[in-house]
């Protein structure tokens, strides 16, 4: 089995996953592969493994990814997910990083069938943006970073209930080269009118990501999420900015802060830093309030479960 070695210091990663890793279970399925549950042989450590199949890129495409994943190595924030290594096994690309026991954001909203409380959208924006504003001021590389793929799938709880950002980058990466191959790729509610223009665009296109999360968050999907994808990415950049469903359920700090987020002129939008300024935010709960949340998750999760056994004893 041929290995190749990508943006990884640590040479026990350039040998087969098999003889590296334990795959215990599977995670989910996301727009570039599954996602695993493995333990690091040598260490016990838990670990996730992206596995993106079928994955066979130019040189060019490789050298971007490479880069993208060792901008991701050096990523020193507690408020992003860590990126322990990667590999390129045949025609899979493999990526190590670091479990968040508690899954994603969407998991949580997905397992309870509700969405979330304001108090928990709050928190959960706070750690976002600390993350945020980490990768926007950051020198990694040389140059900010922006993520690319904000939404409630790519925003991941401990097991303490602290929220990290996770898939920075290489999932934007891994767009283009897919794009590239006329292959469709994930869904573009998140993405901000500019980046659909294709006119360029910096950090705050971050920014309208995280409003669109929001408002995931709050109504339970992305607006324009009913329509065909190939619909929305033509209605997004010409319709108004989307607004939450029903504005007089929240409070007014919090609505002032999604249609802050989702100004139409890139220019318009605060920076990460501004928004963790604003009172919403600097009034959030802290971390505890995701941990109730992931209780009931789990709780509910376990009541399905005796309800399908009991079901099939009968």
């Amino acid at each position: 089995m041929k290995i190749r070695k990508i943006g990884v210091s640590n040479t026990e990663l350039a040998t087969a996953p098999s003889s590296v890793l334990d795959i215990l279970c599977k995670l989910g399925k996301g727009s570039y592969g599954s996602v695993f549950k493995a333990r690091h042989r040598r260490t016990g450590s838990i670990v996730a493994v992206k596995k993106v199949g079928n994955f066979v890129p130019v040189d060019s495409d490789l050298s971007e990814i490479v880069k993208e994943i060792s901008i991701m190595q050096q990523c020193d924030s507690q408020y992003i997910v860590k990126c322990y290594g990667s590999l390129f096994d045949n025609q899979d690309l493999w990526i190590c990083m670091e479990y968040c026991g508690a899954g994603s954001v969407a998991d949580i909203m997905r397992l309870r069938n509700q969405t979330l409380r304001e108090e928990e959208i709050g928190t959960i924006l706070k750690y976002s943006l600390l993350g945020l504003d980490y990768l926007h001021q950051s020198d990694i590389m040389e140059c900010s970073k922006i993520h690319r793929d904000i939404k409630a799938g790519n925003i991941l709880l401990t097991n303490s209930g602290m929220a990290k950002l996770a898939d920075f980058g290489v999932a934007g990466q891994l767009a283009d080269t897919l794009a590239k191959r006329n292959t469709v790729i994930g869904t573009p509610y998140w993405m901000a009118p500019e980046v659909i223009q294709e006119v360029g665009y910096n950090c705050s296109a971050d920014i309208w990501s995280l409003g669109i999360t929001a408002i995931e968050m709050a109504d339970g999907k992305p607006p324009l999420g009913e329509e065909h994808p190939m619909r929305a990415l033509f209605m997004i950049p010409s319709q108004p900015s989307p607004r939450l469903r029903r504005e007089d359920d929240w409070s007014p700090d919090f609505v002032v802060f999604v249609n802050s987020c989702l100004a139409k002129l890139p220019e318009a939008r605060p920076s990460a830093a501004d928004l963790l300024a604003t009172d919403f935010v600097r009034n959030s709960r802290p971390c505890s309030v995701l941990m109730c949340a992931y209780h009931l998750s789990l709780y509910k999760r376990f009541i399905c479960y005796l309800f399908k056994f009991s079901t099939n004893v009968n």
